[in-house]
């Protein structure tokens, strides 16, 4: 106002800093000047899930899960797409919803989480209500999976899920605008069909750390490090001990070779 508009009346409120602003609110001669006057509340309760980056170690079962709408056309929403894939192997699964409210996700990643073919322990979101929320939390303890959430200004906390997003659902699914009563059709989708064709067909870009010359370590991507997740999967000593009690490789091996690569990708 003082500067652009000329207003002369606001330049000695001009040179106030910001800083000193919040002493003058202090005082006892603006607490009286003001109607109404309440200090911010910390949040009550327990804090719902972690703030951290998850560590496996090697180990599969640590998920990240990101949420991608599928657009708003004349007022009316779209279809949400629930991504979620391991860390460590890259396995995904995806799945569809008409809302994200509990009675549409809960059942949903129920059963996203029930077909993995190992063990699930972490579940790893970013800030979202829809998974930041006491509902997610107790049907993850009936799981025994640890809930955590992104850092603040941590922007690659949950980069994979959000890499996953581009590469894979908006390649397939598209930026077009999907109305939400087509969920059931998409699930039947993803479920007889894509995500099959994600895990044992579709080879994922596994890179190396190698330290150059001045120390700095940089990710390399070589040939053969590319493999399908299943192939990741078993490629990781000792793996038996992380599949379900229900789940052999045998099982997982029929499933892998009953379609070529081609008459996979042909079948989606």
């Amino acid at each position: 106002m003082a500067n652009i508009y000329r207003k002369e009346e606001y330049r000695n409120i001009a040179n106030v800093s910001v800083s000193h602003i919040y002493n003058l609110k202090k005082t006892v001669f603006y607490r009286r000047s003001v109607t109404f006057y309440q200090e911010t509340k910390k949040t009550k309760g327990r804090i719902i899930g972690e703030r951290c980056k998850p560590e496996p170690g090697g180990k599969p079962g640590y998920l990240r899960v990101d949420t991608v709408h599928q657009g708003d056309r004349d007022g009316e929403k779209g279809v949400y797409h629930i991504n979620t894939v391991d860390e460590v192997v890259q396995w995904e699964v995806v799945g569809a919803v008409e809302k994200i409210t509990d009675c549409h996700l809960i059942p949903l990643l129920q059963k996203i989480i029930g077909s993995y073919p190992y063990r699930i322990i972490n579940f790893h979101a970013d800030n979202g209500t829809e998974y930041i929320n006491r509902k997610v939390v107790e049907m993850l303890n009936e799981l025994f999976v640890k809930l955590t959430k992104s850092r603040p200004r941590h922007t690659n906390d949950n980069a994979l899920a959000e890499t996953k997003n581009g590469w894979v659902l908006r390649k397939w699914m598209g930026y077009t605008h999907i109305r939400q009563r087509h969920a059931k059709g998409i699930n039947e989708f993803y479920f007889e069909c894509f995500n099959e064709y994600l895990n044992f067909h579709r080879p994922c870009a596994f890179p190396i750390k190698v330290k150059d010359k001045k120390g700095k370590i940089k990710k390399k991507y070589r040939y053969q490090d590319y493999m399908t997740p299943y192939e990741k999967l078993r490629s990781i000593p000792n793996a038996r001990v992380y599949l379900k009690e229900s789940i052999t490789f045998e099982m997982l091996d029929k499933i892998a070779r009953r379609y070529s690569d081609n008459e996979m990708a042909k079948k989606v």
